[in-house]
């Protein structure tokens, strides 16, 4: 699951490196944390949470396929500028 919020992530933002994404996985459910710069929130997010929307979707059909529930948040990393 880290490696795909990883992957579109770094696609869509104008600094990849500042991407971060930590995961926490219990007996069924899979939750993620994605960090990025400031200046990179509203490509994340994107129009009326069109973006962010569409990658929850992605991460539900592929945590579906091992059986799990899946949990996305999203904040911007102060420390990165």
């Amino acid at each position: 699951m880290k490696e795909l919020v990883v992957y579109i992530a770094k696609e869509l933002v104008s600094k990849p490196d500042s991407v971060v994404v930590t995961q926490e996985e219990t007996e069924g459910e899979f939750k993620l944390k994605l960090s990025v710069a400031p200046e990179d929130m509203g490509k994340i997010i994107g129009r009326g949470g069109r973006t962010a929307r569409d990658i929850r979707t992605a991460l539900r059909a592929a945590a579906g396929f091992k059986g799990k529930l899946v949990s996305l948040e999203i904040v911007e990393d102060a420390k990165v500028s």
